[in-house]
């Protein structure tokens, strides 16, 4: 049951990121945080976000900005080389609660937070700030997004270049818990990962070709609202299980 609620969760989340660049991953890691240790949890996200953002950078190949990626990815080799001199790992209770408020970052009016991805010292601390989340929280697409929304850009050429930056990022949580997922030996077995990542390229397809149909108003007032909603579960069950007395 665990194992067909998972890979159900792999391609839910893989269709919801295929059309909004984003929330799937947040869900995503919620699943697997119900059924796995935090550091598997993390890896498991890891693998199957990167094989869904792959793809997705892909499938919208044309519409990457590479310049913006390139740039990103100067912040993001910063944020892995302070992340190799920490060691941490969140409880659950604080894992979902962290994952709850994430989202809350895209309400913020613009007069206080107002970026755009497509300036190169703000594609910089994208980087470096995204990164670090992704590693802490195991997801930030709602950050990342923080940083697109204002950049004037076709929504195809938002749902390329963040794919292509979260395949990045991805990379550098995998190889922070790797060894205490290894060392527990709690990471699902091979096989069960082997159908896990068709089903994130099928998903992720299906969503591709759903997000064609849509016009970037509705991309964008969509995607803010169903982080929310997502936030807003994750921060009450994260208070549960600290009431309750859960790590």
């Amino acid at each position: 049951m665990t194992a067909a609620f998972l890979l159900l969760a792999t391609f839910v989340t893989a269709f919801i990121s295929g059309v909004f660049g984003m929330a799937g991953g947040l869900i995503l890691m919620g699943a697997l945080a119900l059924v796995l240790p935090v550091a598997s949890a993390m890896v498991v996200h890891g693998i199957i976000q990167s094989v869904s953002n792959g793809w997705r950078a892909v499938l919208h190949l044309k519409w990457i900005d590479w310049r913006t990626l390139a740039i990103y990815l100067a912040g993001s080799a910063a944020a892995a080389g302070l992340l190799a001199f920490a060691s941490f790992e969140l409880s659950k209770p604080w894992l979902f609660i962290i994952l709850g408020l994430v989202p809350a970052v895209i309400w913020l009016p613009k007069r206080v937070l107002h970026l755009d991805a497509a300036r190169p010292h703000h594609a910089v601390a994208c980087g470096f700030v995204v990164t670090g989340l992704n590693v802490v929280a195991g997801v930030s697409g709602p950050l990342l997004d923080v940083f697109f929304a204002d950049t004037q850009t076709d929504r195809r050429s938002i749902v390329a270049t963040k794919a292509a930056t979260q395949v990045v990022s991805h990379g550098v949580k995998i190889a922070y818990y790797i060894l205490p997922a290894l060392t527990a030996a709690s990471l699902p077995s091979v096989q069960w990962l082997l159908v896990a990542a068709p089903l994130a390229i099928l998903g992720t397809t299906a969503g591709a070709r759903f997000l064609a149909l849509m016009s970037d108003v509705q991309f964008r007032k969509w995607t803010k609202w169903i982080v929310s909603v997502i936030g807003g579960v994750y921060v009450v069950r994260g208070v549960l299980l600290l009431v309750g007395g859960s790590a």
